[in-house]
């Protein structure tokens, strides 16, 4: 008995010795899908930022003293366009903080997601982070589609993304960000549209349905941080809201005021289609822009002058709307900058002057 009591506990050890080896040789053989970790959060300790978590109170955003904060800034291009162009460091943010801006709102597009891949996306948003904390800047990072996600039809390739994949994207972001003050704003999908009629039907209801999922994930992982909805047309109009409104507090809205997606009185259209929105809860303009006819890339509907832009920054400070103009890239249009110089373009001129005179 005694024989048999140790060999079977001899056989034990053996077996136990044998499955640990083999662990340990699917750690060090490196990939086995099994070993893959859930990503990590991203390591704030070594940052210095004088940023203050901000936060909705009723219609404003509000740092951690209670002071309401209107953000003005620009929208830079996609960070996997701008490291092939050479431009993706922190002097390129330093330039944004130079024009008078605090937000810098990061479009970050599917196609460039999947391109590059979780992993190495992760590594241009972390400098993005670092950049922005060491600089006293605020970020919005936003999925850039633009199509129905009801239907997963999209207007362009670069566009192409799903439900389960949207819903991912930001698990793993907030995951990631959670806790960051610079990282301030989620802005979850650029610009709904059914493209009239060519990517499907979606109705309000559906896409509240869309939304409210993305936004129980993020505030799984992080309830700092502030959801931005987009509404129709491109996310232009948000005359949905007053009636069947987001049911989460702590979030923003956001609409894309592009010069020709309303008619004049502009002012009074504004109103109507999502400026109303503004006396209720927080309103983010997180594009906007104008250019002359004549230049390269310009398109309806951001064709105009400075009088759009004067009109329509008069109406956010009357509002108390935030705001975001788009492009701080010299090829997508509007551009804010006519050359990798730095040289502003006729709006660019514009809007970096409204913001240093906010200085």
């Amino acid at each position: 008995m005694k024989r048999h009591i140790a060999f079977l506990v001899m056989i034990s050890i053996v077996l136990i010795s044998c499955s640990v080896a083999v662990a340990g040789e699917g750690k060090e053989g490196s990939g086995d899908w099994w070993y893959v970790p859930y990503p990590e959060p991203f390591d704030a300790s070594k940052i210095e930022t004088n940023l203050q978590f901000i936060h909705v109170e009723d219609n404003r955003f509000v740092d951690e003293d209670g002071n309401t904060k209107v953000f003005y800034g620009v929208n830079i291009s996609d960070p996997d366009k701008l490291i092939k162009n050479g431009r993706w460091n922190k002097a390129h943010f330093q330039v944004v903080k130079d024009w008078g801006a605090n937000l810098v709102r990061v479009p970050v597009h599917p196609v460039a997601w999947k391109g590059r891949g979780k992993v190495e996306y992760f590594k241009l948003l972390d400098q993005a982070v670092t950049w922005a904390s060491e600089l006293d800047l605020y970020l919005n990072i936003e999925w850039h589609g633009i199509g129905n996600l009801q239907t997963e039809v999209f207007q362009h390739p670069m566009h192409y993304t799903t439900r389960q994949e949207t819903y991912n994207f930001w698990r793993d972001i907030s995951f990631r960000y959670a806790g960051i003050p610079a990282v301030a704003f989620y802005e979850l999908f650029n610009e709904p549209t059914t493209y009239f009629g060519q990517l499907g039907q979606i109705s309000w209801a559906e896409w509240k349905v869309i939304v409210e999922q993305m936004i129980v994930i993020i505030f799984a992982h992080d309830t700092k941080v502030i959801p931005l909805v987009g509404g129709f047309d491109w996310a232009y109009e948000l005359r949905s809201v007053g009636g069947n409104p987001i049911d989460f507090k702590g979030i923003g809205y956001v609409s894309h005021p592009y010069p020709m997606k309303a008619q004049q009185p502009w002012e009074e259209n504004w109103e109507k289609d999502f400026g109303y929105v503004a006396d209720t809860y927080p309103l983010m303009a997180a594009e906007l822009g104008f250019m002359a006819a004549e230049l390269p890339g310009a398109h309806i509907p951001v064709i105009s002058d400075e009088e759009y832009g004067r009109r329509i920054l008069t109406y956010f400070e009357k509002k108390g709307i935030s705001w975001t103009a788009w492009c701080f890239d010299p090829d997508w249009p509007p551009q804010l900058i006519s050359d990798w110089d730095y040289t502003p373009t006729t709006q660019g001129a514009f809007f970096r002057a409204y913001m240093l005179g906010k200085q």
